[in-house]
């Protein structure tokens, strides 16, 4: 929070330079604080309309805070075709494409992405994730066996009745299943509940759910990943999920199918099963 006054008196000082007023914005929205920085950024472009660095800062808040696509790749595109330093940057890119995709606009997002990959913003049109191991071996669905993990998923398919059991109970009591948090859904009703998260237990979750989060806890490549997330997933009739990646490319998704309709189908990059 001390920064902030600082910035506000280098603005009073420096009025006719917008990179300290850009700074200010950046100090916001490192403190999470989307609104002020919209203020800011605000004011920055109603002075100087073409800088690009407040261009896709402001780009990325309307998408985060107010969900406005429309305008998110108006400011988003003009600040990124600006190449100002700070513009080529893979989180804008990938707001961009996002923000396309939610519009309906796949075409457009896919030459966004293709722009990204080849300025090497990401690892591939498909694998958009922002933090990356170099080198890792990529594609879009694995074996058991290619996963080195065969013993953990054999464990958990055999137990597939006991998991689906305790995943259903959890359906009788209003309000353990959570909405999903992320706005990846397009249509129709995705709901969740949280077993383990970025590699903690979710202790009273798995209170609920002990012969579940028994077999998770000895399969510690799972329960101990800072970036995963072990959880039960309920998809309703007519659910569609935007195209959507993770945050990085060092972690697998695993699906153990426990009620499963005939119809549903799941695309991977170019692929569908």
């Amino acid at each position: 929070m001390q920064a902030v006054p600082i910035h506000q008196q280098l603005i009073a000082r420096f009025t006719n330079k917008p990179d300290v007023r850009n700074e200010l914005a950046i100090t916001y929205l490192l403190q999470n604080r989307l609104s002020d920085a919209k203020l800011v950024l605000q004011e920055v472009l109603r002075r100087w309309p073409k800088d690009g660095f407040a261009q896709v800062h402001y780009g990325f808040v309307l998408r985060q805070l107010d969900k406005d696509y429309e305008n998110a790749v108006i400011y988003l595109r003009a600040g990124i075709n600006s190449k100002a330093p700070g513009t080529q940057d893979g989180r804008f890119y990938f707001n961009l494409g996002d923000s396309l995709q939610r519009l309906g606009r796949q075409a457009e997002a896919v030459k966004v992405y293709k722009r990204a990959a080849a300025l090497q913003l990401f690892p591939s049109v498909y694998q958009r994730s922002l933090y990356n191991e170099p080198d890792l071996r990529a594609q879009p669905y694995w074996t058991k066996a290619e996963t080195t993990y065969v013993e953990y998923l054999n464990k958990l398919e055999l137990n597939w009745q006991a998991i689906r059991d305790e995943a259903l109970s959890l359906l009788s009591r209003h309000g353990n299943y959570l909405d999903e948090a992320e706005s990846l859904r397009d249509t129709g009703n995705w709901q969740q509940y949280e077993l383990y998260s970025r590699g903690q237990r979710r202790v009273k979750n798995c209170q609920k759910a002990p012969i579940t989060c028994g077999l998770i806890e000895k399969f510690t490549a799972a329960a101990g990943c800072r970036r995963g997330q072990v959880k039960f997933s309920i998809m309703q009739p007519g659910t569609h999920v935007h195209p959507h990646c993770g945050p990085t490319n060092c972690r697998l998704r695993a699906h153990l199918g426990l009620v499963v309709p005939k119809g549903p189908m799941l695309r991977v990059a170019e692929e569908e099963r």
